[in-house]
């Protein structure tokens, strides 16, 4: 797969999951957020808090579940971002929470998991 394969991939995914957000009924504050350390995928907020969603997409499972890609360094990354989103945007710390969506290519679709809260 290409460089430019991977990144519509990429896009495509994080359109989808960001309609299975909407779908849900949460706001989206923002998407692909930048600072110094690095970005997130989607900053939304599910009625009672806010979530940094982290989206990872594959063609297929053949080299594992897209969920396995979140480790602990990864998981520990994804939290400092989420803590640097919060404060720039003055959100207390215990106001954010860290979700991954995982898809992969169905058919047109995708299917999606979603784990809430994972760090």
């Amino acid at each position: 797969m290409t460089h430019d394969s991977k990144r519509d991939l990429g896009v495509r995914g994080e359109d989808a999951a960001a309609g299975h957000l909407a779908r849900l009924g949460w706001r989206l504050v923002a998407r692909n957020w930048r600072c110094r350390e690095g970005e997130l995928d989607i900053v939304a907020h599910d009625g009672r808090q806010y979530v940094v969603c982290e989206v990872k997409t594959r063609t297929s499972n053949r080299f594992g579940d897209p969920l396995e890609a979140v480790g602990g360094a990864k998981a520990a990354r994804l939290r400092r971002l989420a803590m640097a989103w919060a404060v720039s945007h003055g959100v207390p710390p215990d106001g954010v929470r860290v979700d991954v969506l995982g898809l992969t290519v169905e058919g047109d679709g995708f299917a999606l998991d979603h784990l809430q809260g994972v760090c």
